[in-house]
């Protein structure tokens, strides 16, 4: 089966090895031609040589091209990979510090709030572009897989405007399903339904997870044919480590009944209850680890990681090739679909698709996450039914806000996305509308560069802000650095231990990095 699977975004350190590695580990794939794109010029070769290196050490046919022309690498491709972060780092920076000094404290800040529906005015035309290309000069039928976030407003713009096939993937329900299997394990040993040298995978958990991405609630778990939900926040709170790391999660289970997939401090910022009070902020996150709360977390490791990535680069091509192995593919969901569509080997994973009465009190032409299968035949998703009143009037309310920020990146409508900003539930329980509508022109302003569909509308934002300050009505800002933010390392204090340094920066699932933040 020689497929073409381009990869854009390619640059980035840990999603295209690992996805790449996962691919290669199916007998079948083993020829596939990998077609990497990244505007960086540096990064795209960087990776591109590690991917070849790791190929040659396992002996495999594959191919490794790359280009910095998008076209070009979707041209004839079966398969699009989507791992692009519009504008980088930099952009993202101004996406955690200026909500900051209005007081919206976000953690991650690449989903929902004031980052999150920022971040898709810079992603979704960039999507539309690359939609474009896979329409005009990819293979008929080619299938896109986007991983970039904000993942329900680019999925949802890409079907419908982009009027391609796009599936959104998330490795967030895999996670949950493993904290749930733990508390299995160990509430099946106390009870003796265990012996306490057994280990549970979370294969042996039966769980349905549904709603929309990073609020997908498990509304259905069983174990031995026993029903957890009833006694699952009696399950999950009986767990020292979450006791300690997951605060939010464990108060919405139980108030709500639900366990949701997504980390403590994700979650914590697509609510109005937890992040609205800084001296408050501090009983509900742990600093252990930057997913669990820390303010501008994920900018702080995803800096760390690119600049031991670029010091460290020569280490890398010195160490020891990874084995393309069933053992070691990792939970992606990619290589799982690529490999059913192309064998017909049933896959059963969790996916974001759009809404047509799958979760019946969700809108219908929103885009959920649900458990789907994928065969020959091609993706397919059953009927879920309602959400609980409460999951559904949560996710609602996000479904609202990534429906006009979507609406709001399409068509470079401002009060749009001013109106997204208003509503956004942690935005609101924090700014008042005067609030909302400077934050919202001073983030236009400083990501300019990246808004192409804003072109027109930046020189009026800018003169609202100039005209503000001149009249005295420019809303006082607060001088923080975040209720719980901590230094980035440089590269010489992550020297200390290398080896963790570069596990970290290599890893794709940067919510799996575990070192305490020692040394800040």
């Amino acid at each position: 089966m020689a497929l073409k699977i381009a990869m854009i975004g390619a640059g980035s350190i840990g999603f295209t090895r690992r996805l790449m590695r996962d691919i290669l580990s199916v007998p079948e794939l083993t020829d596939t031609t990998f077609a990497l794109m990244d505007v960086s010029e540096q990064n795209l070769d960087m990776v591109a040589q590690l991917c070849r290196r790791d190929i040659a050490a396992n002996d495999l046919p594959a191919q490794v091209t790359t280009s910095t022309d998008r076209r070009t690498v979707i041209t004839d491709a079966d398969y699009i990979i989507c791992t692009i972060r519009q504008g980088g780092l930099q952009a993202f920076q101004t996406d955690i510090d200026i909500p900051l000094k209005y007081g919206v404290d976000q953690c991650v800040g690449d989903t929902l709030s004031a980052g999150g529906i920022m971040y898709a005015q810079r992603t979704i035309p960039a999507l539309l572009e690359i939609c474009r290309d896979i329409r005009e000069v990819a293979k008929p039928g080619a299938l896109f897989l986007n991983y970039s976030n904000p993942m329900a407003m680019n999925t949802w713009a890409c079907n419908l405007y982009g009027g391609v096939p796009t599936i959104g993937l998330c490795h967030g329900v895999q996670g949950a399903h493993w904290q749930i299997t733990r508390a299995v394990e160990q509430w099946a040993k106390r009870e003796g339904m265990l012996p306490e040298d057994a280990t549970l995978h979370r294969r042996d958990v039966d769980v349905v997870f549904a709603g929309i991405n990073h609020q997908t609630w498990c509304v259905q778990a069983k174990w031995r044919d026993i029903d957890l939900i009833p006694r699952l926040y009696e399950l999950m709170s009986a767990v020292e480590q979450f006791q300690q790391t997951e605060k939010v999660r464990l108060d919405v289970l139980k108030r709500f009944g639900y366990y949701s997939t997504e980390s403590n401090g994700h979650l914590s910022e697509y609510l109005p209850w937890y992040r609205k009070r800084p001296e408050e902020i501090g009983q509900w996150i742990d600093l252990s680890n930057w997913i669990n709360g820390e303010t501008g977390g994920y900018l702080r490791v995803c800096t760390e990681s690119r600049n031991w990535f670029e010091t460290d680069f020569p280490n890398w091509l010195a160490e020891e090739p990874p084995s393309f192995t069933q053992a070691t593919r990792s939970e992606e969901h990619g290589s799982y679909i690529i490999e059913a569509r192309e064998t017909g080997r049933i896959y059963r994973g969790h996916f974001n698709v759009v809404n047509h009465g799958h979760i019946t009190n969700l809108p219908d032409g929103c885009v959920i996450e649900i458990p789907g299968y994928v065969d020959r035949t091609g993706i397919n998703m059953p009927v879920i039914g309602e959400l609980s009143l409460a999951c559904a009037a949560t996710c609602s309310a996000s479904v609202r806000v990534q429906q006009m920020g979507m609406e709001a990146a399409v068509h470079g409508d401002v009060t749009l996305l001013k109106q997204a900003m208003l509503h956004d539930p942690l935005v609101g329980a924090v700014c008042n509308p005067e609030e909302v509508w400077q934050l919202t022109d001073e983030m236009l302003v400083a990501q300019a560069q990246w808004l192409p569909q804003y072109h027109n509308e930046i020189e009026a934002a800018k003169k609202r802000l100039v005209q503000a300050e001149r009249n005295g009505t420019r809303v006082q800002l607060s001088e923080t650095h975040g209720a719980a933010r901590l230094k980035t390392k440089s590269v010489e204090e992550m020297a200390v231990d290398k080896a963790a340094a570069r596990a970290d920066a290599a890893a794709s699932d940067k919510g799996k990095m575990t070192r305490v933040a020692a040394g800040h």
